[in-house]
């Protein structure tokens, strides 16, 4: 009973005795070489937004029509595409778990009956046994580091769902506001088509009376062609928005929650801080998922230097043995057992330096991606941040084209009205008129495509969640 006693202590103190030492390298540092500040297109240009202001815009605040807000929560509902992200995630969560299992020991019970006959007697020997079966003393942190290292890759995977999530919302975002300048494109063609209508009708008449020639006849033909024309793409181009929409969404969107026409203040507010520092990139959900790829791959160099070293299995139990089954659990059955083994690696082919070198080189490759990822961020921020402001520009002046382009239409239908200019000046101010609405619409769509995008680059908020250790 004591020897019992002693034996079961020694398996508790070698089980307990793990994770001595740990091989794992010190985590390179990424030297991506990109300024601390954006590089903005004009000097000394103020940021346009207070930054800490708007340091913590959930896309609930960035967004603040309750229509989109209402068609985004759905697609964060229903997308397939997100749903697989997060069952990725899920994926990752139970890898880690697995890997973390083995760093201890796994009890299980086993019952054997045998029965050896031949020549001799048959005889029958029944027995039960509580232990653990080869658990891995981890002296050398190899089963340590493998742990990390899936746990590494579960926060990866974690990161990559919300860096989904932020671009379905961009996404999602993006495709109503462009459903919505091309129901505004629509409406300006079709009124525009009316009128040209209206004007070739007059035209057609005065030609019949030889009030006007045959070229400005087929001049105003040659006008209501082309908005017939842009009807019909503008037309095409709205189905294909909502199709767009639907797929993105997961299921129909009901005709309420879509845009009629170009809504300006969709996105919120006029535009997001210019002088944040460029260290907010590593706060991003893709960049801190190649980060904790970096950490993942670092980790399993140290499981591979492990495996130049000695392991050692311990195998042990304590149950009761027999020869019936009936006398399985009486006085004088007890039985133990305790068994280390020791394996130390002599030649192996060099698959383990080989293993070793394929390690270093993904820790290498993830390292560089790394790199990459903040770099292609950086350059995401100070495009956007460039075409913020000559997208302004844009807008202004498009706008002050517009309303000249209004009042030359207006004072040229008064001149033809008066009989003191002809109607192809007319026309052609329509034409310009036409131009300018549609040009107008063009620009503010891509201001606020501009906006959407630079709230993804800047990582949708700029809220660093910790990742949750599954």
């Amino acid at each position: 009973m004591a020897k019992l006693k002693t034996s079961a202590m020694a398996l508790a103190i070698a089980v307990a005795f793990t994770g001595c030492a740990m091989l794992e390298p010190r985590l390179p540092a990424a030297q991506a070489d990109i300024p601390v500040s954006w590089p903005l297109p004009e000097a000394g240009s103020a940021p346009v937004a207070d930054a800490p202001s708007v340091a913590d815009i959930g896309w609930r605040d960035f967004f603040v029509d309750e229509r989109l807000e209402q068609v985004i929560a759905q697609a964060l509902e229903n997308n397939r595409d997100l749903r697989v992200a997060v069952l990725n995630v899920e994926r990752a969560q139970a890898q880690y778990r697995i890997a973390r299992a083995d760093r201890v020991p796994a009890l299980g019970v086993t019952g054997q009956m045998e029965r050896v006959g031949g020549d001799v007697p048959t005889t029958e020997q029944y027995s039960v046994t509580l232990g653990v079966s080869a658990f891995e003393l981890d002296l050398f942190g190899r089963v340590r580091n493998l742990s990390h290292a899936a746990l590494q890759r579960y926060l990866s995977t974690e990161q990559s769902q919300r860096s989904a999530q932020l671009a379905l919302v961009a996404q999602v975002a993006g495709s109503w506001l462009s459903l919505g300048a091309d129901e505004q494109a629509l409406s300006i063609a079709r009124d525009t088509l009316t009128s040209y209508e209206e004007s070739l009708g007059l035209a057609e008449k005065m030609f019949e009376f030889g009030a006007t020639s045959a070229l400005q006849l087929n001049q105003t033909r040659t006008l209501v062609e082309s908005a017939r024309a842009d009807v019909a793409r503008y037309t095409g181009q709205v189905a294909q928005g909502r199709n767009a929409l639907n797929l993105l969404v997961g299921q129909p969107v009901d005709a309420s929650l879509l845009p009629t026409e170009l809504d300006l203040a969709s996105s919120g507010i006029d535009a997001l801080p210019a002088g944040v520092p460029s260290d907010v990139l590593l706060r991003r959900p893709d960049v801190m998922a190649a980060e904790y790829q970096l950490r993942s791959a670092n980790a399993n160099i140290g499981a591979a230097r492990a495996a130049f070293f000695p392991s050692i299995r311990l195998t042990g139990g304590v149950g009761s043995a027999s020869g019936e089954l009936s006398g399985l659990f009486e006085s004088g059955t007890k039985i133990w057992s305790f068994t280390p083994q020791i394996s130390l690696p002599i030649f192996q082919g060099g698959a383990l330096r080989a293993n070793l070198g394929m390690a270093n080189a993904d820790r290498d490759i993830a390292l560089a991606q790394y790199e990459k990822a903040i770099q292609s961020g950086f350059a995401e921020v100070a495009d956007g941040l460039a075409l913020s402001q000559t997208l302004a520009q844009q807008r202004t002046a498009m706008e002050a084209l517009l309303a000249a382009a209004q009042q030359a239409h207006d004072l040229s239908q008064a001149r033809y009205d008066a009989g003191m200019d002809s109607f192809l000046v007319l026309l052609d101010a329509r034409r310009n008129l036409y131009s300018a609405r549609q040009g107008l619409v063009a620009v503010q769509l891509a201001e606020q495509a501009n906006r959407i995008g630079l709230y993804k680059a800047l990582g949708g908020g700029w809220v660093e969640t910790a990742g949750t250790t599954p």
